[in-house]
Parts: C-alpha cells; structure tokens; sequence
C-alpha cells in the first residue's frame, strides 16, 4: 500500500496551481491592476477583454496542435516502417534544419500567400509545431524493442495490429513529450502572430511595443508564459506514470 508521503509525491500540483493562477490572473482587473506601476504614464485599458485574448490565443494553439498531431504522427509511422530508411534520414534532417530558421521568418513568408489574419499565423504555427512532434516520434517508434515485435508477430498478429497495440503504446511517453514540446512552443509562437493581425495575447505585447509601455507588455507575457505552463501541465496528466514499489 502506498504511503501518504508517496501519493504527495505523484499529486500533478501543476495541473492545479498554473490553471489557478491564469484564471486569478484573468478575474477583472487583477493583472492591470498589478501591472500598473511599470505604466506609470497612462492607465492599462483593453478594448477586447483580457480573456477574450486569452480564448483566441487558446483557440490558435488548439486547433494548430489538432493539425500537427493529423500530420506528424502518421508522418512519422510512415518513414519508420521497414524499407524506409532513406526517406526517414530525410525527414530527420528537414525536421533538424526546421529548427533553426526564426519563428517570425516563417510566419513572414505566410503572408504574400495567406494574407493576414489567423491564416499565415496557423500556417506557421504548423510548420513549427511540427518539428518536435516528427522527431519525438521517429524516436520513440524507433525505441520499440525489438523482441517485443518478434513475440507480437509470432502471436500471428498483423502489422496494424502491432503497431496499434505495441509500438504505439510503448512509443506514447515519447509522442507525448513531443507534443507538449510542440504545444508550448506555439503559444510564445502565437504571440507573434498578432502583428499578422491574428488577436490574441500578443495583441497587448505590440501596443505594449509600440507605446514604450512595460505594463502592456508584461501584462500580455505573463498570461502566455501561465497559458504555456498550463497546457504544458495538463498535458502531463496523461504521460504514463511510473508505478513505484508498493509498501505493505
């Protein structure tokens, strides 16, 4: 039987304090309030309310992620099946070269195609959020043992059903750490996104920018940085815990 100390221990108190402190960070009036004094010279007002800002920004980076994972995760299936070792030393080398061109270079070169909007944002938001989700999974099916797929395929099961019930299963810790790397790069992303006039919690960083006034701008980092920090947290309910040793 585990012990109090144990159940402490594993408790997800991040799934319950970052949730907390956005929603008491968006109660009216509260983040302007304490941001107040770094805007000395004006009073921090919003013409769209800040959780209003804060759902735009939650909806970009949902529905974003919802196409990164109907993407990626087939993608990498793809190039780790047997024969296709070409194709996935491709694919690792275009997803290692994906991470160093900026964030804004590929939300720039959106817009002569997307206009502006939420269109070249979520674009963007793809390419990048991919990145993480492919190679986290290329390695994680990689990782699969070996024996187990020997025992899965001398049980008569077919391919599809190896991958469904073994190398899925045993590859998700690391699918899923993908993913909430990807997850938490799109919302510091989708802040970027509100000079292509998308909304959202960037809004406030660029009329913070443009008005030389610090209390706009950190009103708008500290709800994404809790944001990030939430998701982030949330997602880690459904990574596969560890089971300790029981103690009698």
């Amino acid at each position: 039987m585990t012990s109090p100390a144990s159940h402490a221990r594993h408790f997800p108190w991040g799934a319950v304090l970052w949730p907390a402190l956005l929603l008491l960070a968006l109660w009216p009036g509260t983040l302007p309030r304490l941001a107040q004094p770094f805007s000395p010279g004006a009073l921090l007002t919003f013409d769209v309310p800040l959780w209003r800002l804060t759902l735009i920004h939650l909806g970009l980076v949902l529905l974003a992620t919802a196409v990164v994972v109907a993407l990626g995760v087939p993608l990498a299936i793809a190039v780790t099946r047997p024969g296709r070792e070409a194709l996935r030393h491709l694919t690792e080398t275009l997803a290692s070269l994906g991470q160093t061109v900026p964030t804004f270079a590929i939300l720039a070169l959106a817009v002569p195609l997307l206009g502006f909007g939420w269109a070249p944002t979520l674009l963007g938001l793809v390419a990048y959020g991919l990145i993480p989700v492919v190679s986290n999974g290329i390695a994680g099916l990689r990782m699969v043992d070996p024996g187990a797929l020997d025992a899965a395929r001398g049980m008569g099961m077919t391919g599809s059903q190896r991958l469904l019930r073994v190398e899925l299963p045993l590859a998700r810790a690391v699918l899923l750490a993908g993913l909430r790397t990807s997850m938490v790069y799109n919302v510091g992303t989708a802040t970027v996104g509100a000079a292509l006039g998308a909304g959202g919690l960037g809004q406030p960083i660029i009329n913070g920018l443009s008005q030389q006034n610090t209390g706009l701008i950190l009103v708008g980092a500290v709800l994404a940085a809790l944001l990030a920090l939430s998701l982030d947290a949330l997602l880690g309910l459904t990574a596969p815990s560890e089971a300790g040793p029981t103690r009698r």
